[in-house]
């Protein structure tokens, strides 16, 4: 009896031990204490990246064949064409169309699994382009003296917002791969000092035009000061300076991309600013140059 009763008190604790071994790792751990799995994060697709960035370029060319001859209709071009019915007050209009541009990335990386803190150049080059749409979104509306802008113009700008949003963060947070010394490659340091300087020269562009006009005044005057010296579309090609720089920086498809489309969309509006002024004023600086100066 006591032999049997032994014995079964051995099979008893072999089979305890059997099932704490079965549990593994996970024996000594409550079962209240066991985290479940996180969900599963987005992922690299690079041939997305590739079929959006070539999309991108595409919508480039297209705008540029639309608006080399005619200008796009809003601000000071729309007086020649007929003016849109529907249209929302500039400061509100700048706000709502570039909002995307800071959110979309920024949605980005909070759904991120975990989240991307390596290498610095990737956040670096993130919060470029967040620091630009940040500046876009909360502070240039609210300074501006535009007019209002038409509504149609603002419902494509802020899909091209959402889209482009979507593709550089996409890329910068789930797929761009940097080395850790980065920070210290030709490419990244000169297409940064070119981006702050394009950055530089928009915002200073932005600041001579505000300061052309009174609170509630909407007529046009002749730009004077910074690079509008030498050129007619300073802004332009500050903000043209600025994406070319962030292109240079990340090295990537989907950065090239959106700098050409930066091109082919505000370097036409460019020229035709330049001549609207020549007609408009008789006594505008022949000298001066449209997008490049001295050159063009």
């Amino acid at each position: 009896m006591g032999g049997s009763a032994a014995g079964r008190g051995v099979r008893r604790g072999s089979k305890k031990a059997g099932a704490d071994a079965g549990r593994g790792l996970f024996a000594s751990v409550p079962r209240a204490a066991r985290r479940p799995h996180p969900p599963p994060s987005m992922q690299c697709f690079p041939s997305l990246v590739l079929a959006l960035s070539s999309l991108l370029g595409a919508l480039a060319l297209l705008q540029l064949s639309l608006y080399l001859r005619v200008p796009s209709r809003y601000g000071k071009h729309e007086e020649r064409l007929c003016r849109p019915r529907g249209r929302l007050p500039a400061r509100c209009a700048w706000f709502l169309q570039e909002l995307p541009s800071f959110l979309v990335p920024a949605l980005l990386l909070a759904l991120r699994s975990p989240p991307r803190l390596e290498p610095l150049g990737c956040r670096l080059l993130c919060c470029l382009f967040c620091w630009h749409y940040f500046y876009r979104t909360f502070i240039y509306p609210f300074f501006t003296r535009g007019r209002p802008f038409p509504l149609q113009l603002l419902f494509f700008g802020m899909l091209f917002c959402i889209y482009n949003g979507f593709l550089q963060g996409y890329y910068l947070i789930y797929c761009a791969e940097y080395p850790n010394d980065w920070c210290t490659d030709i490419r990244f340091t000169s297409g940064l000092l070119l981006f702050l300087l394009g950055m530089g020269i928009n915002i200073h562009s932005d600041l001579l035009l505000r300061q052309l006009r009174k609170p509630g005044e909407v007529t046009y005057k002749i730009p004077q000061g910074g690079l509008f010296t030498y050129i007619s579309g300073a802004n332009y090609f500050g903000e043209i300076v600025e994406w070319f720089g962030f292109a240079i920086a990340t090295w990537s498809l989907p950065a090239f991309a959106f700098a050409f489309f930066t091109l082919c969309c505000i370097g036409p509006r460019a020229y035709h600013h330049h001549r609207y002024y020549l007609k408009t004023f008789t006594d505008y600086p022949k000298s001066r140059k449209a997008l490049i100066p001295f050159v063009f």
